[in-house]
Order: structure tokens, then sequence, then C-alpha cells
């Protein structure tokens, strides 16, 4: 870990409440970083790109990866979170059956995050489906599981962050992250 920086990444499936947390917290006066493949997603189609997860997952994990990469080398404060990190994207390209490109476990192995990550599971009373999450919720429950596979591949500590309000949900996590 670069300095006394702490990165943790806050991560789950679609439509769990990540984004809404995150804002919370950076509201609250943290450092955070956006989840980068929702803002992709809009750039993309906005330019009539085929560089969408649902055409191209390769080139969109591609350019994803170099965003989130960045992401992390910008954020040197001494807490940070993350909506979504580096093994979320590899977990996209196991549920597409893709092989994994050796730069994606270098990325990792040189951008590391805390070992405790905070993962939110399907709810599907707050699911809502928009231009960016297109899934249904048991797609998106089905890609939960995904993603908490990849994590404990990786050694990550899951810790799953209870369905509560959001003020509930950040006391959960900075009580575990101060």
């Amino acid at each position: 870990m670069e300095g006394n920086s702490r990165k943790y990444i806050i991560t789950g499936g679609p439509g769990s409440g990540k984004s809404t947390l995150v804002e919370g917290l950076e509201k609250s006066g943290y450092s955070c970083s956006a989840e980068i493949s929702r803002q992709m997603i809009i750039a993309e189609v906005a330019k009539g790109s085929d560089c969408l997860p649902w055409l191209d997952i390769l080139c969109f994990s591609e350019k994803v990866m170099r965003r989130m990469v960045e992401a992390w080398e910008m954020k040197q404060e001494e807490l940070t979170f993350f909506d979504r990190g580096i093994p979320d994207v590899i977990a996209y390209l196991n549920i597409d059956h893709i092989p994994v490109r050796p730069s994606f476990l270098t990325a990792l192995e040189l951008h590391p995050y805390q070992k405790q990550v905070f993962i939110l599971p399907p709810w599907e009373e707050i699911y809502v489906n928009d231009s960016e999450r297109w899934q249904s919720f048991a797609e998106a429950s089905l890609i939960y599981e995904a993603i908490k596979s990849t994590y404990t591949a990786f050694g990550f500590e899951l810790i799953e962050v209870p369905r509560v309000s959001t003020a509930e949900r950040i006391a959960f996590i900075l009580n575990i992250a101060k």
C-alpha cells in the first residue's frame, strides 16, 4: 500500500446501493471514487461506440481497467472508498468466460486495496433498471455471486454490508474502516 493510504472497495451486484452509499460517504467528507463502469457506459453510448459491455466486453473491460488504475493512482488520501475495484472487471470477464489478460492481474498486483472489502448483497426492494443497468434482478444476483467468488479467489475478506438505510450503512463501514 502506497504510504499510509487505505483504499477500500465497496462492491456488489448491480442495483444494490453501492453508488448511493459511496455518494453518502463523499458527502460526509471522505475521499471517494465513483463507479467507472457506469461513467464509461454513458460516455461510450453518447459517442455511438460498440465498446460496451453487452457488445464488446473485452474492449470495455480494457478501458475500465485503465481508468481504475488512474483512479487508484490519483487517490492518495489517508482513506478512500472505491465504487468497485479491479477485481470487479475480472469478475465480469469470468461471467462471460473470457480469459483474463495477464495485464489485468498485474494491474491488481501493482495497485493493492485493503484486504477487507465491503460487499452489498442483492436487495430487490431497491433494485431498479435504468439506461446503464439493463440486467434483471435475477441476473444482478448471479453477478453478485460471481463478484463474491472472484474476490474470495484473490484472498479478500468480504464484509457483507447489511440491508439498512444509507446512513446506517455508512456508520457500519466507518466503524470498520476508521
